[in-house]
Order: structure tokens, then C-alpha cells, then sequence
């Protein structure tokens, strides 16, 4: 996927909710792709997000998150998130918008701060009984790199980025400042 190209329309079943529709006709669908359920790294990107969120529909986009989990591992994890949070594990989605793995999302030392944040923020969070444990093993591994997909009503991709690391995806602000750029073209973000 790259800016420009048309999303096949479907309908994403979240773990709790109904049915989301993707594109959306009456909003930009941000469609982010993260690794597994509970994953640390994810935690602390997602609850920048949940922060921001009221700004985020403000600005006519939602939130979908998928992850290479199944549904059961993930409802222990995403039962507070504000937003349509999927199970992909078989990696169907991820696959079709060329999301990978790959040992550099760990091992990239911009990666580093941010994995060492995460733990200690999900150590605190655990330890508090606010989050469970992730799983020892995983569905679909440690190794997962993000991806972010801004989609239009109309299915075309306004912009994405594939990240080189794990924590490596668009920050609020970058998503929020897509918005009014997207009348005026596609644009990748690397």
C-alpha cells in the first residue's frame, strides 16, 4: 500500500462492538497496525492515543487497531480502549497491507528508550493489577513492526507510514496534521 492506492471495502468485526465498515464514508478511518496483545511497546503508544482521542473524532478520524492476536488473548488487554480494537491472527490484514516482522524492531537502538520506557511503565502497570501480564508466547511473535494507514471515505490511502522499529509510528500530532493536508494530495511518511 502506498498513498494513492484504494482500500477493497469490507467490514472489521472489533473483539467487542459491532461491525466497523472500512473506508468509512463519513470519516477518515486510521487503520493501525500494532504486534501482539499486551505488548509494552503498544501500551505506551495506544494510551497516547487514548489521551488524545476526543481530539482525534474532532478532527473526523477513527481509531481501528489491529493486532496478530486472537480475540480471546486481546479482551484482557483492550476492554478500556475507546476505539474498535481488531484480531488478525493469521495476519490476513497484515499481509495485504504490507506490515512485516522483522528482528530490527527490537534491535534498532531507536527502539531502545521507548522498549525501556514501555517495560518499566508496564512493570508499574501490572504490579498495580491495572494491566495483565502479555503472554510468554505470543500468537505471531515479538517481532512485529508498526504500520499506519490514513483511508479516506473512498477507500483511497491519504497517507502511511511503515515503521523501521517498534516504536515507530505516527505520534498524535503527525496524524492530527494529515488531516488538513489531505485535500491537497497523498503523501508518504517514512
Amino acid at each position: 500500500m502506498r498513498p494513492g492506492s484504494v482500500v477493497t471495502a469490507r467490514e472489521l468485526t472489533p473483539v467487542g462492538g459491532p461491525p466497523i465498515a472500512v473506508p468509512d464514508p463519513d470519516r477518515l478511518i486510521h487503520l493501525q497496525f500494532r504486534r501482539f496483545a499486551g505488548c509494552p511497546v503498544c501500551n505506551l503508544h495506544l494510551r497516547s492515543v487514548v489521551r488524545r482521542h476526543t481530539e482525534i473524532e474532532a478532527a473526523g478520524i477513527r481509531e481501528v487497531v489491529v493486532f496478530h492476536s486472537s480475540a480471546e488473548e486481546l479482551l484482557e488487554h483492550v476492554a478500556d480502549l475507546p476505539f474498535a480494537v481488531v484480531a488478525d491472527p493469521g495476519k490476513q490484514l497484515y499481509k495485504e497491507f504490507g506490515v512485516e516482522s522483522a528482528l530490527r524492531s527490537t534491535l534498532s537502538p531507536r527502539a531502545w528508550w521507548p522498549i525501556v520506557r514501555a517495560v518499566a511503565s508496564g512493570i508499574y502497570r501490572v504490579a498495580r493489577r491495572r494491566e495483565p501480564l502479555p503472554s510468554a508466547k505470543p500468537n505471531g511473535g515479538r517481532l512485529g513492526l508498526p504500520g499506519d494507514f490514513l483511508i479516506a471515505g473512498d477507500g483511497r490511502v491519504i497517507a502511511c507510514k511503515y515503521g523501521e522499529h517498534a516504536y515507530d509510528q505516527w505520534s498524535v500530532d503527525e496524524l492530527l496534521a494529515l488531516v488538513p493536508g489531505a485535500a491537497r494530495g497523498a503523501a508518504t511518511v517514512r
